[in-house]
C-alpha cells in the first residue's frame, strides 16, 4: 500500500491570514475582482471534472462567497449548464466584486425555498464560505438541511456554509460536501474536526496569489506528513553501530500492568532505536522477559534504581506514564528524570498523577520533553478553552514542552508557536495500547536524535498511517508489524525527492 497521499509540509491559515494573503496581493496591483474570477474558474474546473452537464442550484450568501458562486454559475451557463441561482438576501445587500457578479448574471433569481431542491441534482454551497462567524439559522438553515435530507451532491465553496473556518466547529448547522474547493492553502477548520470529515473532498486551489506571501505571513500551522520532516528522518551509514542509533528506557508498570510498557518498547525498537531497555520492579522481570526478546530488562524498584540507570551517558531517552500508576513512585520518578535533562516522554500516568499541582511539573521541564495527552488527561492538566489547536498551543506555551494532543484530529505544538495538524488519523486507533505505541515510536525517535517537535510529528504520522493501513479489527499488537514497510517507503521518498 502507497503512503496517503496527504503529504505535508503545506501551510495552513486562519481566516485572517486568508483576509491577509488576499490584501497583499491586492496591495501589489492584482484586483480582488480577478481572485475572485479565478477562484470562479478553478470551481467550474472542479465541476465539468466529476460531473456531466445538469441541474444545479446555486444557493448564494449576501458576501464574497455569494459573489464566488454567482461567478460559478455564469462560467456555468456559458458552458449550457441548466443553472438556477437563488439569492440568500436582496440584492441590494450584494456589495463590491459580489455586486458586480449579480449585475453580471442578468437574469432572474429563483427563489430561496427548499422546493428548489426538489428540482436539481447538484447543489453548489456559496452561501458563507470560512468567515462565518455566527449560527447558521432561519432558511439558510432550512436549505442546507433540506439537501442533507435529499442527500443531494454538495459543492461548497471554500468551506461547507455552517463550519467555523478558525476551529472546524459546527455553528448552529452545517451541511456535508462531496467536494470543497478552497483556495491558495487549506484553513484551519478543514483540518480539524468535524470540519475536516464535512468538508468531503478538498480541493485546494491556484487563483494567482504568488507564494512568496506566505513567508510575509509567516503562519505558523501546517498540515503533518513527510513533506514537513522526511529531511530530518534519522539516516543510517554503512559504519554506524547500535549506541549511534540511541538508548532509550521505559519504565515499566508492575507484574499486572506489562502489556503498555511492553508496546511501547517495542515500538522505540522499531522505529530504529539501536538499544531499548525496560526498567521495572523484580516481580515483573519474568513476565517481561518472557514477552520481550531484543529489549534489555533491568532492575528498578525505586529511585535510587533510576538513579543509577540514568547515570548511564549512552541512555539519552526516556519514557514514562504506560502502566506506572499513579502513585507517588511515578511523581518521583518524573520529577528525578527532568532534573537530569535527557529527552523524555511524560505519558498517562505520568500526566495524571500531577493533576493536583501541575505546576510542579511545568516547573521542572526544561530541553527535550514530549507530553503526550488525550482529551481527559489534557483536562486534568490545563484550564484552556478553545479548540484543539488553541489548547494545543496553551498548553505548550504554559509547560514548556512539545505537546501532542492526541484524537481523531492530533495536534502537535511547541511552545514557540510551530503546531503541525494530522489528516490521517482513524478511529481504528481508538483501542486500548494504541496511545503505548504512539509514546514509544515518539521515544525511539528522541533517542535518534530527533528535535522533540519533529519527532512528535514524525511519530503521530507513522501511527495514523499505520491505523490507515490496518483498519478494522486493528488491536494494538499489529501496530509494530507495519512499521518495516512503511520506514522502506519513506527511505524510498527520501530517496527519489533527493535524485
Amino acid at each position: 500500500m502507497a503512503l496517503s497521499l496527504t503529504r505535508g509540509g503545506a501551510s495552513v491559515l486562519s481566516v485572517e491570514e486568508m483576509y491577509r494573503a488576499e490584501r497583499l496581493v491586492v496591495e501589489q496591483g492584482v484586483s480582488s475582482l480577478q481572485l475572485m474570477e479565478n477562484a470562479c474558474h478553478a470551481v467550474v474546473s472542479q465541476v465539468i471534472r466529476r460531473w456531466s452537464p445538469r441541474p444545479i442550484l446555486v444557493i448564494c450568501g449576501p458576501g464574497n462567497n455569494g459573489g464566488d458562486g454567482l461567478g460559478v454559475a455564469i462560467l456555468l451557463r456559458k458552458l449550457r449548464w441548466p443553472i438556477q441561482v437563488a439569492l440568500l438576501g436582496p440584492k441590494k445587500q450584494y456589495k463590491g466584486d459580489a455586486r458586480t457578479m449579480v449585475e453580471r448574471w442578468g437574469q432572474s433569481f429563483v427563489p430561496f425555498e427548499t422546493d428548489q431542491l426538489e428540482k436539481t441534482t447538484l447543489v453548489v454551497d456559496a452561501l458563507f464560505g470560512a468567515g462565518l462567524n455566527r449560527p447558521v439559522r432561519g432558511r439558510a438553515r432550512a436549505m442546507l438541511e433540506g439537501a442533507a435530507e435529499q442527500e443531494l451532491e454538495i459543492l461548497s465553496i471554500d468551506m461547507p456554509s455552517g463550519i467555523d473556518g478558525n476551529t472546524g466547529e459546527v455553528l448552529g448547522f452545517a451541511v456535508a460536501a462531496s467536494v470543497t474547493v478552497t483556495f491558495f492553502r487549506p484553513k484551519v477548520g478543514h483540518m480539524l474536526l468535524p470540519g475536516r470529515e464535512l468538508s468531503g473532498e478538498l480541493v485546494v486551489s491556484d487563483i494567482g496569489i504568488p507564494k512568496d506571501v506566505i513567508a510575509t505571513i509567516n503562519p505558523k500551522q501546517c498540515v503533518n506528513g513527510p513533506d514537513l520532516w522526511l529531511d530530518s528522518w534519522p539516516q543510517l551509514s554503512s559504519d554506524t553501530h547500535k549506541y549511534q542509533r540511541g538508548h532509550a528506557l521505559v519504565l515499566g508498570g508492575n507484574a499486572n500492568s506489562t502489556g503498555a510498557g511492553r508496546l511501547s518498547a517495542e515500538a522505540a525498537l522499531r522505529v530504529g532505536t539501536g538499544l531499548v531497555s525496560v526498567g521495572a520492579p523484580q516481580d515483573a522481570l519474568a513476565v517481561y522477559g518472557a514477552q520481550l526478546t531484543a529489549v534489555m530488562i533491568c532492575v528498578l524498584e525505586d529511585a535510587t534504581d533510576l538513579q543509577r540507570l540514568l547515570h548511564d551517558k549512552q541512555l539519552n531517552a526516556v519514557l514514562v506514564g504506560p502502566g506506572t500508576g499513579v502513585n507517588d513512585q511515578t511523581k518521583e520518578n518524573v520529577l528525578m528524570l527532568l532534573s537530569k535533562k535527557k529527552a523524555c516522554v511524560l505519558d498517562a500516568d505520568a500526566l495524571t498523577c500531577f493533576s493536583d499541582a501541575p505546576d510542579i511539573l511545568f516547573n521542572q521541564i526544561q530541553g527535550s520533553c514530549v507530553i503526550t495527552p488525550h482529551d481527559g488527561e489534557y483536562k486534568r492538566l490545563f484550564r484552556f478553552k478553545g479548540d484543539r489547536l488553541v489548547r494545543a498551543r496553551s498548553a505548550a506555551k504554559a509547560s514548556g514542552a512539545v505537546v501532542l494532543l492526541k484524537g481523531g484530529d492530533c495536534v502537535v505544538a511547541a511552545p514557540d508557536g510551530r503546531a503541525a495538524l494530522l489528516t490521517n488519523g482513524t478511529p481504528d486507533l481508538a483501542t486500548a495500547g494504541s496511545g503505548d505505541v504512539l509514546a514509544g515510536l515518539v521515544l525511539g525517535l528522541l533517542a535518534q536524535g530527533c528535535e522533540p517537535y519533529i519527532a512528535a510529528c514524525m511519530a503521530s504520522w507513522m501511527h495514523g498511517e499505520i491505523g490507515r493501513r490496518i483498519g478494522s479489527g486493528l488491536v494494538s499488537e499489529d501496530l509494530h508489524h507495519e512499521i518495516p514497510e512503511i520506514l522502506g517507503e519513506l527511505r524510498l521518498l527520501r530517496y527519489l525527492l533527493r535524485n
